[in-house]
């Protein structure tokens, strides 16, 4: 009887999913090879993509393991359904048997669950994305095929979603799609960049302190949008739910540089800077500054907002601190006249515990400070007087100053509001400097003040007794005062520098160090923004500045083909006028490394420097590459080398063209590495012996990085290259070589494929 109720619960539920295991459909037969690639790196507990598959999409493969084993383990064991529903064949006979354990463990409640849950979510996508179930389902994407599969792990105690796809496969509704997570799928990177997710989820964590789930959902027109959720304070400590969608690429961008922007500040200028979050009506998440929402549309306006209160706060810092500076001059004024005052005062009490001693030191004291002149004590208490009014003064122009503020730009960058605030920041960390002298002077002179008040009453002691010599000579035989304080020993060091012939590779490291510390501070921003210029793709259109016989259409390619590159590189949106990160590639939080050597500064950016935005003209372009070029010679005057070295430049040229700017390298084996590779066979290599004290730019760290934070190494680590006017130089061939150089055209040594590339060399 048991037996007779068992197989009705089987035939039951058989009926109820529609499978006659008499007769297997011929969908649940065909099984296409995956070719499923295992990934090396992937966390199964994570999802990262949900989207609508159509049931008719997924093949179904069962697998003898537990739904927690490793993937590669999973697939490797993994067989195609048919398999598990085959009776006839023997060797799938315990697989057939599985099968029907597992029919005998389900129960249709449970698939009637997954059903209402997916009826659900075909109407709408959860507000967390991710649903109850979802981990149940093993669905996996198989990139080289582009197919999808479900792993059913047969070890498993839930079959639910399994027997629920079984049975919609049967009902043969080829328009059926399930609302699922794809496993072993990364991001699409159609709307951000793999880096980018990563930086979202960085940046929410300082303003929510609560990681976000980030998820890229497909609907059922496959069209994409990025979800992300996560938990939020709204008040004190009370969290709430957010989800922020992104529709388009556009959004994508805008959102990611509003956070970016906003971390940014907060991460760099946490004292003046500090965003709080909100959610908004339909649950999204939202950033005020006090009481000021911070959007997109609007930053550009609200750093110029911003830079101008940053403006008028260092004018007011600037008046503080030269107020503050007078009151401090004056206290070390006081000081200077009570040093001296206490000095007089020391030495005469000195003087006559020295001279009481002896019998003619005593009538000595006794003459020479009998009828000592009053007046300057007098004047000491006028100077006093005369110091206290100084200090209470108020400027009362600082107000008429800060009115008469101008702004001269009509965009800034975040970049220029950091420089603004750090500038700020410095200006007040000095007027704290200040205070603190102020303080502690005035501490000093009240000691000294009461120092010289005991030291009057000491000598006005000894003057009340100088009535009479008689009466002076019975007080100068009582007990002596304390002894004189001792004087400092001021230290002097010397240092010695040590020079020798350079050396490529044992002297690069000095010599860079050296330069880089004279560059940082001989050259302006501006000079360093323009001496970078040149190490890019604009040194030829920069030479035709330079030279003056640049065309307008040459200059119309140039500025369009910037255009392209700063669309591509740094994301611009069509709406966007500027970009206002500047020349900030990245936020200051990311430490990098050059030469091993970690550090937090920022990469210098051609698009910043040169203001490139949708708006920019033909003309403003050209004077933005003059301007350029005037940098270029200004730094020039101002450098000379630390060391003679000789430098190398390879051309697919007849000669060198003294009138154009020219880019040396200290290496020549890197110069030639870089000619090589281009179209060619004729190289000519100049060698140029430069002299100690000529005028050239090292293109050392300080070139390819501003140093904000001051934590850029000092060094030439990031280029060999070295900036000379060739035109300014009084040159003498010494000879002339020639060799040839072969050139493999794919890395590996493959002689059918090389050239020869013939090499004459110019040494002067």
């Amino acid at each position: 009887m048991p037996k007779k109720m068992e197989k009705n619960t089987i035939e039951e539920k058989l009926e109820y999913l529609g499978l006659n295991l008499e007769k297997i459909p011929a969908s649940l037969k065909n099984f296409e090879p995956l070719d499923f690639r295992v990934p090396k790196f992937y966390d199964e507990k994570q999802y990262r993509q949900y989207r609508y598959i159509p049931i008719k999409d997924i093949q179904i493969l069962l697998t003898p393991t537990n739904r927690l084993d490793e993937i590669e383990e999973k697939y490797k064991k993994a067989s195609p359904l048919y398999e598990y529903l085959d009776q006839k064949n023997e060797e799938n006979i315990l697989k057939y048997t599985k099968f029907l354990s597992m029919l005998k463990e389900i129960k249709i409640e449970d698939i009637e669950k997954v059903e209402e849950e997916q009826e659900k979510l075909n109407k709408e996508i959860p507000f967390r994305v991710k649903f109850e179930g979802n981990y149940l389902w093993q669905i996996y994407y198989s990139e080289n095929t582009d197919q999808y599969f479900m792993l059913v792990p047969t070890e498993d105690t839930d079959y639910s979603t399994f027997f629920y796809l079984l049975k919609k496969k049967l009902e043969r509704k080829r328009t059926t799609k399930i609302f699922v997570p794809v496993r072993n799928v990364g991001y699409s990177r159609n709307y951000l960049r793999k880096s980018d997710f990563e930086d979202l989820e960085n940046y929410l964590w300082l303003f929510t302190k609560d990681w976000p789930l980030i998820y890229e959902v497909y609907d059922k027109n496959n069209d994409l949008s990025i979800r992300i959720v996560g938990e939020t304070e709204v008040y004190e400590k009370v969290k709430s739910a957010y989800c922020k969608k992104l529709e388009s690429k556009e959004q994508a961008t805008e959102f990611y540089k509003l956070l970016k922007a906003l971390f940014i500040l907060q991460t760099e200028l946490p004292d003046y800077f500090k965003f709080r979050t909100d959610i908004s009506q339909t649950g999204e998440i939202l950033f005020y500054y006090f009481d000021e929402q911070m959007e997109y549309a609007n930053i550009s306006n609200w750093i110029l907002e911003r830079y101008e209160e940053g403006i008028k706060q260092i004018e007011v810092a600037k008046e503080l601190i030269t107020t503050k500076q007078k009151q401090l001059q004056q206290l070390k004024e006081e000081a200077a006249m009570q040093e001296i005052e206490y000095l007089a005062k020391e030495k005469q009490i000195s003087t006559f515990l020295e001279c009481k001693k002896t019998f003619f030191g005593k009538f000595k004291y006794y003459f020479k400070y009998n009828k000592k002149n009053k007046k300057n004590s007098k004047l000491s208490v006028k100077n006093e007087e005369k110091q206290k009014e100084n200090l209470e003064e108020v400027d009362e122009k600082v107000e008429e100053k800060l009115s008469k503020i101008k702004l001269k730009k009509k965009n800034y960058t975040i970049e220029e509001l950091l420089e603004l605030y750090k500038k700020l920041e410095k200006l007040e960390n000095n007027l704290g400097d200040i205070m603190m002298d102020i303080n502690a002077l005035k501490l000093k002179n009240k000691n000294r003040k009461k120092k010289i008040e005991n030291a009057t009453k000491f000598i006005e002691e000894i003057d009340s007794h100088k009535k009479s010599i008689f009466e002076f000579w019975r007080y100068s035989n009582k007990d002596e005062v304390a002894a004189l304080a001792e004087g400092e020993i001021e230290e002097v060091s010397t240092t010695k520098k040590i020079t020798r012939v350079f050396d490529y590779e044992e002297d690069l490291e000095k010599f860079g160090k050296n330069m880089d510390k004279i560059q940082r501070k001989l050259l302006t921003k501006d000079e360093t923004d323009s001496l970078y210029l040149l190490s890019t793709n604009l040194i030829d259109i920069l030479n035709k500045v330079k030279n003056n016989n640049v065309m307008p259409k040459e200059i119309e390619n140039s500025l369009k083909q910037i255009k392209k590159e700063a669309t591509e590189e740094k994301m611009l949106t069509e709406s966007e006028e500027f970009d206002i990160f500047g020349g900030m590639a990245q936020d200051r939080t990311k430490v990098s490394k050059i030469n091993n050597k970690r550090h937090r500064e920022l990469q210098k950016d051609k698009y910043s420097i040169l203001e490139i935005n949708k708006n920019t003209k033909q003309l403003g372009y050209k004077l933005a590459l003059e301007k350029v070029i005037d940098n270029v010679k200004s730094a020039l005057e101002k450098v000379v080398l630390t060391e003679e070295l000789p430098v190398y430049k390879a051309i697919y040229d007849d000669k060198l063209h003294p009138e154009n700017i020219n880019l040396f390298d200290i290496n020549e084996e890197t110069e030639m590495n870089k000619i090589i590779k281009q179209d060619g066979n004729e190289i000519n290599l100049y060698r140029i012996q430069l002299k100690k004290g000529i005028n050239a730019i090292s293109y050392t760290n300080i070139i390819f990085y501003d140093n904000v934070n001051k934590t850029l190494p000092l060094g030439q680590d990031l280029s060999t290259n070295v900036l000379i006017d060739v035109g300014k130089l009084n040159l003498n061939l010494i000879r002339e070589t020639e060799f040839n150089i072969v050139q493999f055209e794919n890395k590996n040594d493959d002689f059918s494929n090389i050239n020869i590339k013939h090499v004459k060399v110019h040494e002067f």
